[in-house]
C-alpha cells in the first residue's frame, strides 16, 4: 500500500474510525499506538513472547496494573 495522508476527526469518545481499505490491508484488527512528542503512530500490533508489559489505560481497564505482552495476545486472540 502506497502511502496515504487522512484528516480524521477524533469524536468526543476520543475515537477514530480508521477508512476501511487501510484495515484490510494491515490484514488484523489489532493495533499499537505510540506516542512520541506530538506524534502519534498507529501500527498493526506484532506479537512475540517477550516478558514486555503492555499498558491500555491501565487503571481504568485493569485497576492499574499492566498486562504481560502474552496475556493480552491471548486475550486478543480468544475474542477473534
Amino acid at each position: 500500500m502506497s502511502s496515504q495522508t487522512k484528516i480524521q476527526k477524533i469524536s468526543a469518545k476520543g475515537q477514530v474510525t480508521l477508512p476501511a481499505a487501510w484495515r484490510h490491508a494491515i490484514k488484523t484488527d489489532t493495533i499499537s499506538v505510540v506516542i512520541s512528542g506530538d506524534t502519534l503512530e498507529i501500527r498493526p500490533a506484532r506479537f512475540d513472547n517477550s516478558n514486555e508489559y503492555t499498558v491500555f489505560d491501565a487503571i481504568r481497564d485493569n485497576k492499574g496494573k499492566g498486562l504481560r505482552l502474552k496475556d493480552l495476545q491471548s486475550i486478543l486472540e480468544k475474542k477473534g
